[in-house]
């Protein structure tokens, strides 16, 4: 049997583990060989692919990136980037496709599986927010880049007696704010899931400044204003599959609270820092994980199917379930995290 493999949408840690460990489970175990499409589906579109041996995937675990590549391209864009990708698995024999990405690249996964396509799914996304899974990896690593920068933070807003505002990941959900944020004592933590009122934000850091002098303010790029339920955007642009750019609400946010207070603040963008560099441990492990079950999945001809984490468990779960709504902050960790707020 001849498996395909292709990593969609952005880059995390994991996505090397993951491949890896899709070859080694293929070939050591079934004899199957392994296809790796280049550029995500884009790849199937223009017909880029390469074999992947055992060799090839030797020290991928611990590598960040995907040496596939990866694209936003949307193979349901036109009807004739459709039919170009069934082209390419016909023409280089691939049988059966494992599809890694977030709810973009798995919506198209489930849209050629409804077209009798065999395709598995593993979540990626370093935001959390993929429904019917505990955890995806790149998360806890990005949590661990992003928790170090607080601490780091925290030492220069202390010297400067400064309010300094962190901008994070989380476009639909705060799971990295949240998280991080708890770990690296921030102040307080703004996510997309409970809309922020800025007068009470300023309020509250000026009562605070009045006895502690410096404040972490973590913020979720996603965030919206209680009178305003747009996010903040780089531009107008869309992707293929109309996704915005977000980015900019740190520095609004910051701007809005140096004006209000009087107290010098500075913002800190995080951006792609979160998703650079090599995987922590659990992310190898689970990576590796989804990536094993995947291919046990396409033996068992459960197709249509996402692997998923649930109580420490690798089950698989209907690719529907995965893309129905994105996964929300559950509310417990938020409350927690308000104790410390201020």
């Amino acid at each position: 049997m001849t498996i395909g493999i292709l990593t969609g949408g952005g880059d995390c840690p994991g996505l090397n583990a993951v491949i890896r460990a899709v070859v080694k489970k293929a070939r050591i175990s079934y004899d199957w060989d392994v296809i790796g499409i280049r550029n995500g589906w884009k790849g199937l579109i223009e017909g880029e692919v390469e074999p992947l041996t055992l060799y090839r995937v030797s020290g991928l675990l611990s590598l960040g990136g995907t040496i596939l590549g990866t694209s936003r391209k949307n193979p349901f864009k036109t009807e004739e980037d459709k039919e170009r990708v069934r082209d390419s698995l016909r023409r280089f024999g691939i049988e059966a496709l494992i599809a890694v990405g977030g709810d973009d690249t798995l919506s198209a996964a489930l849209k050629f599986h409804k077209q009798g396509f065999p395709i598995v799914g593993i979540p990626k996304t370093i935001d959390n927010d993929i429904v019917g899974t505990d955890f995806t990896f790149g998360f806890n690593t990005a949590v661990s880049i992003v928790t170090e920068a607080i601490d780091r933070l925290q030492t220069t807003a202390k010297s400067h007696h400064r309010i300094m505002v962190v901008e994070v990941m989380g476009r639909h959900s705060g799971w990295i704010a949240v998280i991080a944020g708890l770990a690296g004592g921030a102040d307080l933590i703004l996510i997309p899931e409970v809309p922020y009122d800025i007068s009470k934000v300023c309020e509250m850091l000026q009562k605070r400044h009045e006895v502690k002098q410096f404040s972490i303010v973590v913020v979720a790029e996603g965030v919206t204003q209680i009178e305003n339920k747009n996010a903040v955007t780089q531009s107008s642009a869309v992707d293929e599959f109309g996704n915005v750019r977000l980015g900019g609400v740190g520095q609004m946010i910051g701007t809005e609270i140096e004006k209000r207070t009087g107290i010098e603040t500075r913002v800190t963008v995080l951006g792609h820092i979160q998703r650079g560099g090599s995987p922590t441990a659990y992310d190898r492990v689970l990576a590796t994980r989804f990536g094993v079950a995947a291919v046990e999945a396409l033996k068992n001809k459960e197709y249509g199917k996402m692997v998923a984490l649930r109580s420490e468990q690798i089950i698989t779960i209907p690719l529907e379930e995965a893309i129905l709504k994105n996964k929300k902050v559950d509310m417990e960790f938020y409350q927690m995290a308000e104790i410390f707020f201020g």
